[in-house]
């Protein structure tokens, strides 16, 4: 039983794929890029493009280079830091406690 839509299974502007139809594309170049951890990255560029020194390695997210020999440092992560740390960093104990004596004494009213 047809049905009667002869572009059943198509998609809107599907048509004959080539190179005919869509234009020569642009010469290509393959760079290697390795990782500290020795994966290895080949994204294409266009010829005449410019190369980046860097390329985040798909595998592990660490940044890549050219060097296969000296591949860039992982970055350093810091720990995450309480609220706590960062205050601690800023004042000294006795600071914390005269600020704290001084807190106490306005609610009970003494200041």
């Amino acid at each position: 039983m047809a049905s009667g839509n002869a572009i059943r299974g198509s998609r809107v502007g599907a048509g004959p794929m080539g190179e005919a139809e869509r234009g020569e594309s642009a010469p290509r170049l393959r760079i290697s890029f390795w990782c500290s951890n020795g994966h290895e990255t080949q994204p294409s560029f266009a010829s005449d493009a410019q190369v980046p020194d860097a390329w985040d390695c798909p595998r592990c997210g660490f940044p890549a280079g050219q060097d296969r020999e000296n591949p860039p440092d992982p970055p350093r992560t810091e720990p995450y830091k309480t609220h706590l740390a960062y205050v601690r960093e800023r004042r000294s104990d006795a600071d914390g406690e005269a600020i704290l004596a001084e807190a106490l004494a306005k609610l009970r009213g003494e200041i």
